[in-house]
């Protein structure tokens, strides 16, 4: 299990979104469950939900809904835009971190639709802590492939590199670190998705707390 051991201090920290930084499972799982009713599949809960999701819509929904895909896409973002904000919810010690995190230059990159992700972000009054908020469809290509973290750190106008730590709760955050080429760091302990061996992390924190604490030490 990798531990935090000194390493040069962040010169730029990305975040993941969803169960990084808030949680938003229950809206999101009240979208999806909209679809499953309308195409007659069993519901899920919020917890699979959490486990099951990865990847973006465009690239998860043709291979669950066929050709239909774009009709169940429209019901899931119809249903989102009226329950996304209402369920939304912090990650322990995630206000701590933010401003922690405040000595250097932060940006979000989610495999969240970005208008939805933007919407979030100024619903809880976070833009300010933010220089880029880039979310799925902003660039080429959505997370595991490291275009969408390029593109955040050109709208930063900063480089790739082992100073650009990425923070993520999956494996797949952590494939993405490793593809743009920035240190790849778990939030959590990855039990959702297989666990922090299966995540493979450079850097791995309990929490958000924990995170505030190391970074307010280097």
């Amino acid at each position: 299990m990798p531990s935090p051991e000194p390493v040069p201090p962040p010169e730029i920290l990305l975040y993941d979104w969803d169960n990084t930084l808030v949680d938003g499972w229950a809206g999101i799982t009240a979208a999806l469950n909209a679809v499953f009713v309308a195409f007659g599949r069993p519901l899920w809960r919020a917890d699979e939900t959490r486990a099951r999701v990865r990847v973006s819509l465009a690239e998860s929904f043709p291979a669950m809904f066929g050709d239909d895909w774009p009709r169940a896409r429209d019901i899931f973002y119809t249903t989102l835009r009226g329950e996304h904000l209402r369920h939304l919810r912090l990650m322990p010690g995630v206000e701590a971190l933010l401003a922690a995190g405040g000595r250097w230059p932060q940006g979000v990159v989610s495999n969240k639709a970005g208008a939805f992700l933007r919407a979030e972000v100024a619903h809880l009054g976070w833009d300010g802590h933010f220089r880029a908020v880039i979310g799925a469809g902003d660039a080429a290509a959505d997370k595991p492939d490291p275009a969408p973290l390029h593109l955040a750190l050109r709208k930063m106008g900063a480089e790739v590199g082992p100073h650009v730590w990425y923070i993520g709760d999956t494996a797949l955050d952590m494939q993405a670190a490793r593809a743009a080429g920035c240190r790849p760091v778990l939030l959590g302990d990855a039990s959702h998705d297989g666990g922090i061996a299966r995540a493979a992390p450079e850097l791995q924190f309990a929490d958000g707390l924990a995170l505030a604490a190391y970074l307010t030490a280097a």
